[in-house]
C-alpha cells in the first residue's frame, strides 16, 4: 500500500515537473515574442517619426514654395509697373506698401550714391517715421564706407549672412528697426549706385535664400529702369540741345539765304544797270569804227583799218557778254516771258548745226542726230532753246580736235525728254564738272588760253533749261569727251 502511494507520489511529481517544463519553454517563447514585438514597436515608432519629420519637412517646402511663387508673382508686377517710368525721382515711388508686404516684408530703405556731394541720398522710405528716416539717412552715411564697399563688392547682406567687413547683425536690426532684413546693391551700368534694404518685425519669420534672390531679382530691375531713365534723359536733352542748335542754324541759314537773295539782287541790279551804260558807248564806237572802215570819212591807212577792224570785233564781243549779263540778270529776275509752245525738235537742232555747218567742214567733224519718232514734240520757246544749242553745240566744236565727232541723242521718259549733247573733246577735269555753270568760270587748259571767251555761256543755258523748268548736268572723262545733259518737257 505505501508502494502504491510511493508510485502515485512519484507520478504526481514526475507530472508537475513535465507540466512546469512545458511552462518554462511557453514562457520562453512568450518572451521571444514580446521581445520581437517590442523590437517591432520601437521600429514602428521610428518610422513615424521620419514620416513626421518629413511631413513637417514637406510643409516647409510647401510653404517655401508658395512664399517664392507668391514673390515672382508680386516681383513681376512691381517690374511691370516700375519699368513703367522713365524719370529717376519716380522709380522707387513705384514700390508701395502693398507690393512689399506681398513680399513677407513691412520695412524698407532705398538709397543712391551722389558722387557730387560724396553722401547717400534716401530715394525710399516705408514704415518710418520722418524722423526715423532722417536718423537712418545720417547713420548710413556716417558707415558709408561698408555701403560703400559692399556695393563695390556686388555682395548681399542678411540676417543670415553678413559678409566679412560688414556691419554687425545687431547694428543694422537696431537701426532700420527689424529682426530680419537684406541689403541688396543696386548697380545700373552707368550713374550713381546704390542699395536696397527690406527688413522685417516679425521675429518668427526666418530670411530664406528665396527671399534673397527675389529681392536680387528686384534690385536688378531697379538697376535697368534706372539705366533705361537715364539713357531717355541723356537722349532727350541731346535732342533739345540739337533741336535747339537746329533751330539756330535754321535760323542763320534763313538769314544767309535773305542775305544771298538781297546781294543776289543788287547784283542782279548792277549787271543791268551797267550791261544798259555800256550798251549807249559799246554802239557809239562800234558805230564810228564802222564808218572809218567804210571810209566815208576819208581814206584810212591799211594799219589803221586793221586796227579798228580789231575795234568793232572787240566791240562785238563786250555787245555778245554784255547781252548774256542781261538775259542772265533778266531769267533770274523772272523779267524773261518765256514764250512756251509745241514745236518740232528736229528743226530746231538742224537750223543750229547748218549755222555751224562750215565750222564742222573746216575741222571734218561728223554731226550725228538720233531723235526717236515719239520724242518729236517739246514745250519750249523756240529762241531761247536755238541758244541753248547754240552754245551746247559751239562748246563742243570749239573743244572737239579735227576729224572727231559730235551727237546729239534724244531719249523719252515719260512726258521728259533727255538730250544729251556728246563730244569727242578733250573732256573736263572731274574737280571743274561742279564749276563751269558758274558764271565767268573757264577751265584752265591750253585750249580756253588760245580760244578767248566769257565764262557766261554754260551760265546762260542753266537758266534757260531751269526756267523751262528743266535740269542739265555734265558727265565727262580727260581725253575721253563730254557730255551734256539736259531733260525739257515733251507736247
Amino acid at each position: 500500500m505505501l508502494n502504491l502511494m510511493f508510485f502515485i507520489i512519484c507520478l504526481i511529481i514526475a507530472g508537475m515537473g513535465i507540466s512546469l517544463l512545458l511552462k518554462m519553454q511557453r514562457l520562453k517563447e512568450l518572451e521571444k515574442r514580446a521581445d520581437a514585438l517590442n523590437a517591432s514597436v520601437e521600429e514602428m515608432d521610428e518610422q513615424a517619426k521620419l514620416i513626421i519629420r518629413t511631413d513637417i519637412e514637406l510643409n516647409k517646402t510647401q510653404e517655401e514654395l508658395d512664399k517664392k511663387i507668391t514673390g515672382l508673382s508680386t516681383l513681376q508686377k512691381l517690374s511691370r509697373e516700375i519699368s513703367t517710368t522713365l524719370e529717376e525721382n519716380q522709380i522707387f515711388k513705384k514700390i508701395g506698401n502693398a507690393y512689399l508686404e506681398e513680399l513677407g516684408f513691412e520695412k524698407s530703405s532705398a538709397f543712391l550714391w551722389d558722387s557730387l556731394t560724396r553722401e547717400f541720398r534716401l530715394y525710399l522710405s516705408i514704415g518710418y517715421s520722418e524722423n526715423e528716416s532722417l536718423k537712418i539717412k545720417n547713420a548710413v552715411n556716417t558707415d558709408k564706407d561698408y555701403y560703400l564697399d559692399l556695393m563695390h563688392g556686388g555682395k548681399t547682406a542678411s540676417s543670415v549672412f553678413i559678409p566679412e567687413g560688414f556691419l554687425p547683425k545687431e547694428k543694422i536690426c537696431r537701426l532700420f528697426q527689424v529682426s530680419e532684413f537684406i541689403i541688396c546693391p543696386i548697380i545700373p551700368q552707368e550713374g550713381n549706385q546704390g542699395f536696397i534694404f527690406v527688413g522685417t518685425q516679425n521675429i518668427e519669420t526666418r530670411i530664406t535664400e528665396g527671399e534673397r534672390e527675389i529681392i536680387t531679382i528686384l534690385a536688378n530691375q531697379i538697376g535697368q529702369t534706372l539705366d533705361n531713365a537715364r539713357l531717355f534723359e541723356k537722349t532727350w536733352r541731346s535732342q533739345q540741345e540739337l533741336e535747339i542748335k537746329v533751330e539756330e542754324r535754321t535760323r542763320q541759314l534763313t538769314e544767309a539765304l535773305e542775305e544771298l537773295k538781297r546781294i543776289s539782287k543788287r547784283k542782279s541790279d548792277f549787271i543791268s544797270s551797267v550791261s544798259h551804260e555800256l550798251r549807249t558807248p559799246l554802239t557809239s564806237i562800234k558805230g564810228y569804227a564802222a564808218i572809218l572802215l567804210a571810209g566815208k570819212l576819208g581814206t584810212v591807212p591799211d594799219e589803221i583799218k586793221e586796227r579798228l577792224g580789231k575795234i568793232n570785233r572787240h566791240s562785238d564781243e563786250l555787245v555778245h557778254m554784255v547781252n548774256d549779263l542781261l538775259d542772265i540778270s533778266r531769267i533770274e529776275s523772272g523779267k524773261v516771258n518765256m514764250n512756251i509752245e509745241s514745236l518740232e525738235l528736229t528743226p530746231i537742232v538742224e537750223k543750229v548745226a547748218d549755222l555751224l555747218s562750215e565750222q564742222l567742214k573746216t575741222k571734218n567733224i561728223a554731226f550725228n542726230l538720233r531723235i526717236p519718232a515719239d520724242c518729236k514734240k517739246i514745250m519750249v520757246d523756240r529762241s531761247q532753246i536755238e541758244r541753248v544749242f547754240i552754245n551746247l553745240l559751239g562748246n563742243a566744236l570749239k573743244f572737239t580736235p579735227e576729224k572727231g565727232s559730235i551727237s546729239v541723242n534724244v531719249h523719252c521718259s515719260d512726258k521728259t525728254i533727255q538730250v544729251d549733247v556728246t563730244d569727242t573733246g578733250f573732256g573736263i577735269p572731274q574737280e571743274a564738272q561742279e564749276k563751269i555753270f558758274e558764271e565767268f568760270y573757264r577751265v584752265d587748259n591750253t585750249i580756253n588760253q588760245e580760244v578767248k571767251g566769257t565764262g557766261l555761256g554754260l551760265t546762260l543755258v542753266k537758266h534757260i533749261i531751269e526756267a523751262h523748268r528743266g535740269r542739265i548736268w555734265v558727265k565727262s572723262k580727260l581725253g575721253e569727251g563730254s557730255t551734256f545733259s539736259f531733260t525739257l518737257n515733251c507736247a
